[in-house]
């Protein structure tokens, strides 16, 4: 469905309950926050209800307090139009999908190209750089105006879905929305330290000891790495490793496709695996093949089994695209 539907859908519902996918991050929250403003300013109500907690480094976010994790007092909030952003899969926004126990109609805005089209009204653009990129078009297409509240969260769910726009889905046209955004004067160094220059020291000693576990295969064209609970047990984790820990084996000389494999805690038997590509190949592909989704060059799925039965399995699939 088209952009004119989606605006449409806006102008006809009255009150929105706003959800995007679990492992919260700048783009999924940055969306809802500028979604939020976007239909308050329309005279319209709406509430963000996530699984999760927030994501550490947002704090600079406006409206934080706007956000609320699922609780038992979610299901008195009444709405006409269940809003679901940046998630390829209903059921990614693990339980709060079950609070349309009426049926109301969903509105699903999304750029991945996994997306699975869940909801009367489809918006889902693959091409997009990311989420907030399609909620900037949505404030243009509906007259409604920006400020600087929302800029900077558009401006920040860009950043991190283009990785600092250093990759490919960084087109022209995302680079003519951040020109726009940034008429707003945003702090734009503060914005980026706030996201990926603010490691708590004893996450940094983490990382420190992962790092050495990175392995090369395909002739250092495959690099991977496993964490397990006992790794994670009892560190009360402040901030997400996983972007450093591929963002660094991705830079390894030679390496085209990395995949990080992370035990679940709290979970038996639940892995959760993060793919990124050099571009060659499609990750999308593999994450799919076991239950995920995601895009061409990053991508992820939550797998059933022992950690290193996953690791084989997917690693033998990735070998196969190599």
């Amino acid at each position: 469905m088209s952009l004119q539907k989606c605006a449409a859908a806006v102008r006809k519902y009255k009150n929105f309950l706003i959800t995007a996918h679990t492992n919260l991050e700048g783009d999924a929250l940055g969306s809802e926050l500028a979604f939020l403003r976007l239909v308050r300013k329309m005279g319209k109500s709406g509430l963000i209800i996530n699984e999760d907690p927030l994501p550490f480094g947002y704090d600079f976010f406006p409206d934080m307090d706007k956000v609320t994790r699922l609780n038992r007092y979610s299901r008195r909030f009444k709405f006409d139009c269940f809003t679901v952003l940046d998630c390829s899969d209903l059921r990614r926004t693990g339980e709060v999908y079950r609070l349309n126990s009426e049926n109301k109609p969903v509105l699903n805005i999304d750029h991945h190209i996994s997306n699975e089209k869940f909801a009367e009204v489809n918006w889902v653009k693959p091409h997009a750089s990311s989420c907030a990129e399609m909620i900037f078009e949505l404030y243009k297409k509906l007259g409604v105006p920006l400020d600087r509240e929302a800029a900077t969260c558009l401006y920040a769910g860009i950043m991190v879905d283009t990785g600092s726009f250093r990759y490919p889905n960084a087109t022209a046209t995302t680079h003519r929305i951040a020109a726009e955004l940034l008429k707003f004067k945003l702090d734009i160094p503060f914005i980026y330290k706030s996201v990926y220059e603010n490691i708590p020291f004893s996450d940094m000693q983490l990382l420190i000891k992962i790092l050495p576990c990175i392995r090369l295969e395909a002739k250092g064209r495959l690099a991977w790495c496993s964490i397990r609970q006992d790794l994670l047990k009892n560190r009360k984790l402040s901030f997400d490793l996983t972007e450093h820990i591929l963002s660094f084996a991705r830079a390894v000389k030679g390496v085209e496709v990395v995949a990080l494999f992370k035990e679940n805690l709290g979970v038996k038997d639940e892995i959760r695996v993060n793919l990124r590509s050099q571009g060659k190949v499609d990750v999308n592909r593999i994450a799919s093949h076991f239950g995920g989704g995601g895009h061409r060059t990053a991508s992820g799925a939550t797998v059933r089994g022992k950690l290193d039965t996953v690791r084989k399995k997917i690693l033998a699939r990735i070998k196969e695209s190599l």
